[in-house]
C-alpha cells in the first residue's frame, strides 16, 4: 500500500494555490503516493489521520501565515493530541516579504503536534512564482519519494 501525503494550504489570490498545485501534481507523477489536497478551509482531522506526511502552504500574511491555515491548525491541534507524533512535514510560503514570520509560525506549531520537519522551507517572494515553479515540483517529488521509500 502506498503511503499518503497531504498537501494542506490557503491562498488569498492565484499564487499559493499554483504553488500548491505544482506540488500536487509532481507528487501524484511520482506515482509512489495517494496525495490527498486540500484548501486549509476544508481540511480535517480525518486528513490528518489518514496521512503519512504533510505539506503546508500559506501566503505570508502580515508576516505570519495566513488566518485560515491557523484556523485549519486550531480546530485539529486539540484532537490530534498523541495521535500524529513524528509524522514528516514540510511548508512552501508565497512571500511577501522574507517569508521568514511564516515559516518560523508552522514551525512553533509543528512542534506541539509532535511532527519532524524533513524538508527545508520553500519560500518563494510572490513576483517570482512563476518563474520558480520547478522548485515547488521538486518539493512535490521529494516528499513523496522520501515517503515511498521510507526515508521520512
Amino acid at each position: 500500500m502506498r503511503p499518503t501525503l497531504l498537501v494542506v494550504h490557503h491562498s488569498h489570490g492565484w499564487r499559493t494555490t499554483r504553488m500548491a498545485e505544482a506540488i500536487i501534481s509532481a507528487a501524484v507523477g511520482t506515482e509512489a503516493v495517494s496525495v490527498i489536497a486540500r484548501r486549509a478551509a476544508d481540511a480535517t482531522l480525518d486528513d490528518l489521520s489518514a496521512a503519512d506526511g504533510y505539506l503546508f502552504g500559506t501566503p505570508e500574511t502580515f508576516g505570519s501565515l495566513s488566518g485560515m491555515l491557523k484556523d485549519f491548525f486550531e480546530r485539529t491541534y486539540y484532537p490530534a493530541q498523541g495521535l500524529l507524533l513524528g509524522r514528516p512535514f514540510g511548508i512552501f510560503v508565497c512571500a511577501g516579504n522574507d517569508g521568514s514570520g511564516a515559516v518560523a509560525a508552522i514551525q512553533r506549531i509543528a512542534r506541539g503536534y509532535c511532527w519532524r520537519e524533513v524538508q527545508a522551507p520553500l519560500v518563494i517572494p510572490s513576483s517570482a512564482v512563476e518563474l520558480r515553479l520547478a522548485e515547488c515540483e521538486e518539493l512535490g517529488t521529494t516528499m513523496a519519494l522520501g515517503l515511498a521509500m521510507g526515508v521520512f
